[in-house]
């Protein structure tokens, strides 16, 4: 990016056509007579070669004006930089690890499968914020505390299986789990995302007293459903037949999911298979935007002792040629 300080200055190269014009227009040059005694010596003394460049000199004086003009313009070069401001979000992703989230009804996986996958699309999709994530069945423990390494927390996420830890739904241990990892925060916003696909049934702590928790500490939660309507196959491993499914129904305490989100002012949503889950997922992330702030600036460089310099240097140039090989005797 360049411009000029001062441009008026330009308008003085207008002269430049005069010049030249007036150059054109002076058919018999100035010339000095000299009266000699003899001119022998002088008829033997050949033309020079050089002679009938002496327009050369009338350029560089050209170029040397022309410099000099544009160097009080004050030409200077510009670079374009941005300032950016952000003001991150810290979430904790609390995921069920319960063995009901084996069931098969998130074509064409399992529950489990289908709730990493689409939870890593979403980190990925993130910037600037701080995530953690909290694993829950009968207890809950931290999987990864929050961080801004997005490539450990997809290690850990596709590293989370069932069996981890004792059999159950512990929601309120949950809740309280990831309360506790955003406890020190300092973000604007402090979010949980639950999501489970049962019914509280294990831990100290009741899930709606760690919903109140969790709003004293400025926490909104959005809690997920996940599971279809009306029953599933899950999955049963048998020691005699092997693998086989039975038809369960899906029990998912929306009532609850809808209570928790509603006190700590989040939402509550219900996926029913892999493509509502996806869509769940970006609209947690659309409502939970990353504030970017961008300031462009420009930062200008002078240019005007380059186009001196030529001045200079035409103007030398100039006064040499006409003093060596341009010169003329009076």
């Amino acid at each position: 990016m360049y411009r000029f300080a001062d441009p008026y200055f330009l308008l003085l190269l207008l002269i430049l056509p005069l010049l030249v014009f007036r150059h054109l227009r002076q058919k018999t040059p100035r010339t000095v007579t000299l009266q000699y005694s003899n001119l022998e010596v002088a008829k033997t003394v050949g033309r020079s070669r050089w002679s009938g460049y002496r327009h050369i000199l009338f350029g560089l004086r050209m170029l040397a004006i022309a410099a000099l003009i544009v160097a009080l313009a004050r030409p200077q070069s510009g670079i374009q930089e941005q300032q950016v401001t952000t003001e991150g979000i810290d979430i904790v992703l609390a995921l069920d690890i319960s063995s009901s989230m084996l069931a098969e009804d998130f074509k064409p996986k399992n529950r489990l499968e289908v709730a990493k996958l689409v939870a890593q699309e979403f980190v990925k999709g993130r910037h600037n914020d701080r995530i953690g994530m909290v694993v829950f069945a009968g207890e809950s423990y931290t999987q990864c505390p929050l961080t801004l390494d997005y490539g450990v927390l997809l290690q850990f996420i596709r590293s989370v299986k069932v069996g981890l830890i004792q059999d159950g739904t512990a929601i309120g241990m949950a809740i309280a789990n990831a309360v506790n990892r955003l406890r020190a925060s300092k973000a604007k916003s402090k979010v949980i995302i639950l999501l489970t696909d049962g019914r509280n049934n294990a831990g100290e702590l009741d899930p709606l007293t760690a919903a109140q928790i969790a709003r004293a500490m400025g926490v909104r939660i959005y809690t997920i459903g996940a599971g279809s309507k009306g029953t599933a196959l899950y999955p049963i491993y048998d020691p005699i037949f092997g693998k086989r499914y039975q038809r369960l129904p899906v029990e998912i305490d929306e009532d609850l999911l809808k209570q928790i989100a509603q006190i700590t002012g989040g939402k509550y949503f219900r996926a029913v298979d892999k493509t509502s889950l996806e869509k769940v997922f970006d609209e947690i992330g659309k409502m939970e935007k990353t504030k970017i702030e961008v300031k462009e600036y420009t930062r200008y460089r002078e240019l005007f002792a380059i186009f001196l310099g030529l001045a200079l240097i035409f103007f030398g140039l100039e006064t040499v040629l006409a003093n060596t090989k341009f010169r003329k005797i009076p």
